[in-house]
């Protein structure tokens, strides 16, 4: 179960991860060693499961971003899995999504321009014998959560402790990101919190 303090650190985290325990600490009002045993506990536990840093797309040349569904035929365990194995490896993937419905996909690629997008879809999706249909749609813009918080008395599914564990669900208020088209600004995210 995720208890307020809990909640606290994950949302001083998503808002900057290179915190560090002394930060973290003297924000909540607990001495550094409860700060960091609580940390520990929610990366052991499965609620924190990485640092990262936030690039702009257009910075590192991949200015251009789409959404492609992908029907796979026939739907077979084999091909679902080696589909998602292989599109989840390639470089101008940002995010695979395994879908119900009509489409078995959803791929969000960042590539450098348009030419890049066909080049995509075309040489590299269509080339695949279980691709069955290929819809694609460009983004525009990319609206995207700065923060995830579960719900009050969430159970956390991982969480060994519990004794009801129930599906997570979220709130997620969308902020919007820098355009694609110039240099934003990175967000190191650095490591775990340091006592």
């Amino acid at each position: 179960m995720l208890d307020d303090t809990d909640r606290r650190i994950i949302r001083l985290l998503q808002a900057n991860a290179r915190a560090t325990n002394r930060d973290i600490a003297a924000d909540l009002g607990v001495a550094p060693s409860t700060s960091i045993e609580r940390v520990r506990s929610l990366q052991a536990r499965g609620v924190i499961t990485g640092y990262r840093a936030e690039v702009d797309l257009a910075a590192i040349g991949r200015a251009a971003q789409a959404l492609i569904a992908v029907r796979i035929r026939p739907p077979s365990r084999t091909n679902i899995e080696g589909f998602r194995l292989w599109v989840s490896q390639l470089p101008e993937t940002v995010g695979v999504f395994i879908t119900s419905g009509a489409q078995d996909f959803l791929i969000h690629i960042a590539v450098p321009d348009i030419d890049g997008l066909y080049a995509f879809v075309i040489d590299r999706l269509t080339a695949r014998e279980e691709v069955a249909d290929v819809t694609t749609s460009v983004v525009y813009d990319h609206l995207r959560t700065t923060h995830v918080e579960p719900p009050l008395g969430q159970v956390h599914p991982r969480d060994t402790t519990a004794t009801h564990p129930q599906q997570q669900q979220f709130d997620q208020p969308t902020q919007r990101t820098p355009p694609t088209r110039g240099p934003g600004q990175a967000r190191p995210s650095g490591s775990a919190p340091r006592a």
